[in-house]
């Protein structure tokens, strides 16, 4: 357990409530990083290739080409590929579809064969969303069957880039957009924002509405958390207002029967609920079946259509979760029969490709070690992994000297630091697992193994109150690189009792300096005390029943004192 560093606390205005004003001292936040209004958003002229990007969709507008928007099968993708095509049909386009790659049959990304199936829709212009800058093979198809093609991508190049007609991507090479972390939906939010300036100053408007994008921001604010990139100041600004238009009951039909499914009301939702409570939702259809149910719940401007929608992403999430539950049992029984290596690879015969990554997830999440779990693919003879790391290891660079020591042994790979997938024959899964764990084991010291637990300290009697909660409430959005604030200290415990239709959630009521507290261990059924006092890493959240409002404390970690 380590409490986080206090930056320049003086570079905060003394009139902040002092725990946020500490807070955000040691997230590193600056007074002019306090805004969160669009306009302070990075200009989309810092965007290398929005300029071409904006002659190839203006093109296509006025000449009413047939545009064909090349999607992908997570909620970035799906949030992606509703914003493309609901803005280009706003903003004119008479012909617009979409193609998403079957994730069973075609993997990741643009492949040839989905250029094949943007040509059957009559594509002209292909527009990738969230893909598209590793594609090389299938650009180069589209290209051969007439497609002009623009990328629009947020994931690292490879050694080679595609000869598409135009790229904007902020983490290719020789682009100085400031802010490298925007999710796929935000880079095509931003190319919107460029086409809308061109069209209007062209005189595009001059007979036809002028859309506001802001209208899209609740889908820009969906992709973004469920990506889980960086919420550095230009997304948390893309959140923060989509999150508002959700709380004022302007988002779109489908987000608000997605919420109706879930049970959570539109005004008190926040960042956290859409990466665990939307965008699983979303997630499960391109895991399970088919990101197009995803997509056109997304996209439903009809409200009895939408929950429609939301029911059926709703059972198959749940679906999901029982899968997941079981595969995950699965791989940490492995991992205790056959012990961790410092890179963890598993695999088994019978798990579902679409729930891998998830699965990988709650084994890093366990063992505090990079994992990358496999299955079966429906091509023969291979299989797909999905990976995930932790800090202090780029796993998609881990798995490119994997591929530089072993050339041609993996069919396909890419990804970001923290997340990556590749597809590699199986009869190579033992050399390729020992090699990933040496990679990992030359890469990270022993210090980065252990997982150490950071907090923003303790609250005093007097923080420790509905008004300290309902300031870090507002103070957000919170998410990855932007931690929500977590706290320590050392309570007695009053009373324990399991909850919940698996009684593996625990309900405490704890006391502090006299005063007691509502506290809750979701999961925590292995660490459950009963009586004395322990030592709480906890986050402060708010209670809302019957229109009244008190602190609950929800467990992070929990041990005896």
């Amino acid at each position: 357990m380590r409490q986080r560093a206090i930056g320049d606390i003086n570079a905060l205005p003394a009139t902040l409530h002092p725990v946020l004003r500490r807070v955000y001292a040691a997230r590193g936040v600056v007074e002019s990083d306090l805004p969160l209004e669009l306009k302070n958003l990075v200009p989309p002229s810092l965007l290398k290739g929005i300029d071409a990007a904006c002659a190839l969709l203006e093109d296509a507008l006025r000449r009413q080409r047939k545009i064909v928007i090349a999607g992908d099968y997570d909620a970035d993708g799906a949030t992606s590929t509703a914003l493309a095509m609901l803005a280009l049909r706003a903003m004119g386009a008479k012909s617009v579809g979409y193609v998403v790659p079957d994730r069973f049959l075609m993997g990741y990304g643009l492949s040839p064969a989905l250029a094949d199936l943007a040509a059957e829709q009559g594509a002209e212009l292909l527009v990738t969303v969230d893909n598209g800058i590793a594609s090389v093979s299938g650009v180069a198809r589209a290209k051969a069957l007439g497609m002009d093609v623009l990328i629009t991508d947020h994931h690292l190049p490879g050694p080679e880039l595609p000869a598409a007609d135009a790229i904007v991507n902020p983490n290719q090479p020789g682009c100085t957009f400031p802010s490298k972390h925007l999710a796929g939906v935000g880079v095509m939010f931003y190319v919107l924002l460029a086409l809308r300036a061109c069209l209007r100053e062209s005189g595009w408007f001059a007979d036809r509405p002028e859309l506001n994008l802001a209208d899209y921001l609740d889908l820009v604010a969906l992709g973004t958390v469920a990506d889980v990139v960086r919420l550095d100041h230009n997304n948390r600004i893309l959140v923060q207002q989509g999150v508002a238009r959700i709380r004022a009951g302007r988002a779109r039909q489908g987000m608000l029967a997605l919420l109706e499914a879930a049970g959570r009301a539109p005004a008190q939702i926040s960042a956290t609920d859409l990466g665990f409570v939307i965008g699983p939702r979303i997630n499960a259809a391109g895991r399970l079946e088919d990101m197009r149910i995803g997509i056109e719940c997304l996209m439903c401007e009809d409200g009895a259509a939408a929950e429609e929608s939301a029911r059926t992403l709703d059972k198959l999430n749940r679906s999901r979760r029982e899968i997941e539950t079981q595969m995950k049992d699965e791989a940490l029984q492995i991992v205790a029969e056959e012990g961790s290596n410092v890179g963890v690879c598993l695999f088994d015969a019978d798990w579902h490709e679409g729930v891998v990554g998830l699965v990988a997830s709650r084994v890093k999440e366990k063992l505090h070690r990079p994992a990358i779990a496999f299955a079966r693919a429906k091509e023969g003879g291979l299989l797909k992994g999905s990976g995930r790391s932790i800090p202090g290891l780029h796993i998609r660079d881990a798995i490119a000297a994997v591929d530089a020591r072993f050339p041609g042994m993996i069919e396909r790979f890419g990804g970001h630091a923290m997340a990556a997938g590749l597809t590699l024959p199986e009869q190579h899964y033992e050399t390729f697992s020992a090699a990933f764990d040496a990679i990992c084991s030359a890469w990270l010291a022993p210090a980065q193994l252990e997982q150490v637990i950071e907090t923003d300290g303790e609250l005093t009697p007097k923080e420790l109150h509905i008004e300290t909660a309902q300031v870090l409430e507002r103070a957000g959005p919170w998410g990855q690189g932007f931690p929500e604030p977590r706290f320590e200290g050392v309570f007695e415990i009053e009373e324990a009792r399991l909850v919940g239709a698996t009684q593996t959630h625990v309900k405490y009521k704890v006391r502090v300096n006299g005063v007691s507290l509502a506290a809750m261990d979701f999961g925590g059924v292995e660490r459950m005390q009963r009586r004395g006092l322990v030592q709480l890493v906890y986050r402060l959240t708010i209670n809302r029943w019957q229109g009244r409002e008190s602190i609950d404390l929800q467990i992070e970690d929990l041990r005896a004192a």
